[in-house]
C-alpha cells in the first residue's frame, strides 16, 4: 500500500508543504483545485465566510480513490480558523474508513489547531483513524524557510515511519 497527499493551495504555501512532504515519504500527491474565484479583496472575504459556514464548493477532482493508500495526509490553508471549503468537500466525498490519516495546516499566525480540529472531526465522521497532526505558521517566511521546518517536523514527529 501506499501514502498520499490531498491537498488545496491558493497561494503556493500549503503546496510547497506538500510537494517537500511527498519528496521525502515518497507519497504520490494529488491537489484539489477550487473551481470558484478565491482572487481579490471581495472575494477572500467571501472564501472566509464559506470557510466558517463550511460551504461546500466545485472541486477538480470531484473525488478521490482512496483505495490503494493506506495513509493519508490532508492539508489545507487555515482560513477564518477552519479548513477551506475545496478540503471540506472533498473530505465529505471520500470514504476513509480503515485509512491512517495525518493532517496538516498551515496559517499565516494561529487558528491552525482549530483547523485541524475540524479537520479531524470530518475525517473521523467518514471512517478515518488519525495518526499524527501538525501546524506550520508560514507569515513572512521565505520557501526555504518553510522547506526546512516541514523538513524539521517530518524528523521530529518521525513521519517516514508511517510510510512504506
Amino acid at each position: 500500500m501506499a501514502t498520499l497527499i490531498m491537498y488545496y493551495s491558493q497561494g503556493g504555501t500549503t503546496d510547497l508543504i506538500a510537494k517537500t512532504l511527498s519528496k521525502h515519504l515518497n507519497a504520490d500527491l494529488v491537489r484539489i483545485h477550487d473551481l470558484k474565484n478565491r482572487e481579490g479583496f471581495k472575494n477572500k472575504i467571501m472564501a472566509s465566510i464559506n470557510a466558517f459556514r463550511e460551504t461546500k464548493t466545485d472541486i477538480m477532482p470531484a473525488k478521490v480513490d482512496l483505495t490503494n493508500y493506506d495513509t493519508i495526509y490532508i492539508g489545507s490553508p487555515t482560513w477564518a480558523g477552519n479548513p477551506t471549503p475545496a478540503i471540506l468537500t472533498i473530505i465529505d466525498r471520500c470514504n476513509f474508513t480503515g485509512k491512517d490519516v495525518v493532517l496538516f495546516a498551515t496559517m499565516d499566525n494561529n487558528n491552525g489547531d482549530s483547523n485541524i480540529e475540524r479537520l479531524e472531526e470530518k475525517v473521523k465522521m467518514r471512517g478515518a483513524r488519525v495518526i499524527d497532526s501538525f501546524t506550520i505558521a508560514t507569515k513572512g517566511k521565505s520557501p526555504e524557510k518553510l522547506v526546512k521546518d516541514t523538513e524539521a517536523i517530518i524528523k521530529m514527529k518521525v513521519l517516514k515511519m508511517y510510510t512504506r
